[in-house]
């Protein structure tokens, strides 16, 4: 993923700042490469962290955002496979692979568990500043370079008419199912405070110990789409590997 000094002096005069506002996060166990792509993109523009694992990748989520991963697959431990998998269950964010398998069996798995874009190694700076411009493009057409005015704070979503309607900052009002009021009853209860998985299946059925936990998954990702499809916006609701969830706010 590196690029040479040289290279950079042929680029085009744009270029040094065509990724400007983008945050981009990085995650690769080599650390001569994950210091070369990190300074490259950096140089672009982009807003760049860099993660030397899956573990370390869910631990940044928790407590940030961004706009794209550039994820390596072979990682130590949760391969990129698997990784890419769980991000796109819980956020809704770019995913550009990067491999040294360059089987047309690996893109097709790799884009069929949910990357947007897979690129083979050894991989060009250029290359891969110009798919994640364009990724960009398709994920926020109407911000190519500044990024949206921040996301209401959870105090303008409610809960009303005792729970049963969820009351959007734009004004939308989306019903909920009995399992839905009772998950966001237990996350609104306590903003920016993870709570625990046991707890919010204890809150959405009367026999928590008959629930299955990945149903828990299924209902906040209906949940999500929901709220996209019906409200417009997205639902503030993190996910914290091997915590439960939490109901964001700006600040966090």
């Amino acid at each position: 993923m590196a690029t040479q000094n040289d290279d950079r002096g042929a680029m085009p005069a744009a270029a040094g700042g065509e990724l400007q506002g983008l945050r981009v996060w990085v995650v690769e166990d080599d650390p001569e490469l994950l210091a070369l792509g990190v300074d490259d993109l950096r140089w672009r523009g982009a807003e760049v962290l860099g993660l030397d694992s899956a573990e370390a990748l869910y631990r940044a989520l928790a407590v940030g955002q961004c706009d794209i991963v550039v994820l390596d697959v072979g990682l130590p431990g949760e391969d990129g496979y698997s990784v890419a998998r769980h991000l796109r269950r819980i956020a809704d964010i770019g995913i550009v692979m990067l491999t040294g398998r360059g089987s047309t069996h690996e893109m097709a798995h790799g884009l069929s568990l949910g990357a947007d874009v897979y690129l083979v190694k050894p991989l060009d700076g250029n290359l891969l500043a110009a798919a994640l411009a364009s990724l960009r493009r398709r994920l926020r057409p109407a911000l190519p370079i500044a990024h949206a005015a921040p996301a209401p704070v959870a105090a303008q979503w409610q809960l009303q008419a005792d729970g049963w309607n969820l009351c959007a900052p734009n004004g939308a009002v989306l019903a909920l199912t009995s399992a839905e009021r009772g998950f966001l009853r237990a996350l609104l209860a306590t903003p920016s405070v993870p709570v625990e998985r046991e707890a919010l299946i204890a809150a959405v059925t009367d026999q928590p110990w008959d629930f299955d936990p990945h149903r828990l998954e299924v209902l906040v990702h209906r949940l999500r789409a929901r709220v996209r499809g019906g409200i417009g916006l997205t639902l503030p609701v993190r996910a914290l590997r091997g915590a439960g969830y939490l109901w964001a706010t700006t600040a966090d």
